[in-house]
């Protein structure tokens, strides 16, 4: 019995190996098509590096932080000029949820070495930013005068009509970068201008109805 264990195990082997060099073979396509399914971001993460990105991903960040920062600080006038409760509420989320992703472009930049803007509007719109180009949908100085001195009703209006112009630009902003070669291929730039693009479209048409519901200026607020 013992003599026939080491040709039973021979045997056994001779017909496995073609099994198991089938099964190898048959394996590797599926290997090999499921990394060439990896974004550029994924095959980053995957060997410790990061994910490709271009000139215009590092531009639209710089940019959107002080487009965002503009939107923070018509935001916080919401309390202190009389706005309605509702006007309120929208206002806060405004700045909540764009204070967030100013800590995240800034982050973004940090990692890649590129200069990070401060979260501050007034150095993304004072003297030394006169002659720089005008982001879309921005505020000319004339218009935030405007709306920090208006009150109640008046304030609701102009906020909404301003804040509706600011957010179509941020969405004309991401349509350009998503037009630009080789741009937004980084998964957080992607995710990143893709949440832009459906939050705001989103707040746009929310805004839009609160500034058909309001009141004629004149009217005593209930």
């Amino acid at each position: 019995m013992r003599s026939l264990l080491p040709r039973c195990s021979r045997l056994l082997c001779r017909h496995l190996r073609p099994l198991l060099l089938l099964a190898l073979a048959t394996a590797a396509p599926f290997a090999s098509a499921k990394a060439q399914r990896l974004t550029p971001a994924e095959v980053a993460r995957r060997d410790g590096g990061i994910a490709p990105y271009t000139p215009a991903d590092v531009a639209f960040m710089t940019g959107m932080i002080g487009h965002h920062a503009q939107a923070v600080q018509m935001s916080r006038l919401a309390p202190t000029n009389d706005a309605s409760r509702s006007v309120q509420i929208l206002a806060e989320r405004i700045a909540v949820a764009q204070q967030d992703e100013i800590a995240f472009m800034q982050r973004w930049l940090r990692e890649r070495d590129h200069p990070v803007p401060p979260a501050d509007a007034a150095h993304h719109h004072g003297e030394h930013a006169e002659h720089a180009p005008m982001m879309p949908g921005m505020l000319t100085a004339a218009e935030l005068a405007q709306l920090q001195s208006a009150r109640g009703t008046a304030f609701d209006r102009l906020f909404l009509t301003l804040m509706i112009k600011h957010h179509a630009g941020a969405l004309t902003m991401v349509d350009e970068l998503l037009a630009s070669p080789g741009a937004a291929q980084d998964d957080d730039v992607y995710k990143f201008v893709s949440d832009v693009n459906a939050d705001q479209d989103t707040e746009i048409a929310r805004m839009r109805l609160m500034l058909e519901s309001l009141p004629p200026t004149s009217a005593p607020r209930r």
